[in-house]
């Protein structure tokens, strides 16, 4: 008997229709849903402090205490009643998308983070334990308000403008008006806001002047 390999359907197994090549979200996409997932976390946080009476709150920073140090880090996880964390959920989503769209989150929020907690452990009055999130909201703020200025780009000192236009006015939480605000947290964060502006940009600018030719 004979025949051709294709007559009996040998050769090649057939590779099957092509696979579509995956896509990935958009930036703003992946932005929304980073921040999104952030905030629900604060609020599932929130939730349990309530049910519990608010026992997470001592986990705040202790000014100058050994043990507060490692409130540095739970701090703004934290908030003292439903208020005070609604107070800072809208702008906290609005500049962290922004800061996540420039692609600097990490970096950004890491100094904002330790600098604003820092400067809370060491100048904050004694006994007062501080919590919330709003030292890093102001560096956030401050960190879009000044890095167009500091990478000398036109559309990033616009956005910083409007920013400033819609969110400007808190910047008087950086000065002692009120008791019961940590406005060394609002001051410190915004300082570490500028600082990480300044560090990144001169990284940028590092990475992008051209190297020498080598012989």
């Amino acid at each position: 008997m004979t025949g051709s390999l294709g007559s009996y359907g040998g050769g090649l197994p057939s590779a099957g229709p092509p696979t579509p090549a995956r896509t990935s979200w958009p930036l703003w996409a992946r932005s929304a849903v980073v921040i999104g997932i952030l905030t629900a976390l604060l609020y599932v946080v929130e939730a349990i402090d309530a049910v519990s009476k608010h026992d997470f709150d001592s986990a705040g920073i202790e000014p100058r205490e050994t043990d507060g140090l490692t409130g540095i880090f739970f701090s703004p996880f934290l908030h003292a009643d439903w208020e005070h964390l609604a107070a800072n959920t809208l702008p906290g989503m609005v500049l962290g998308f922004l800061v996540l769209m420039a692609r600097r989150f990490i970096v950004t929020t890491a100094i904002v983070w330790v600098v604003s907690g820092v400067g809370v452990w060491l100048f904050a009055p004694p006994y007062a334990v501080t919590v919330g999130a709003s030292g890093i909201i102001f560096g956030w703020l401050t960190y879009i308000l000044v890095r167009g200025l500091f990478n000398r780009d036109f559309w990033q000192v616009l956005l910083g403008v409007v920013v400033f236009m819609v969110y400007g006015g808190v910047l008087w939480g950086v000065v002692p008006t009120d008791g019961r605000v940590s406005w060394q947290g609002h001051l410190f964060g915004a300082i570490g806001g500028v600082l990480a502006a300044w560090y990144l940009s001169k990284k940028d600018r590092k990475r992008d002047e051209p190297k020498a030719p080598t012989l």
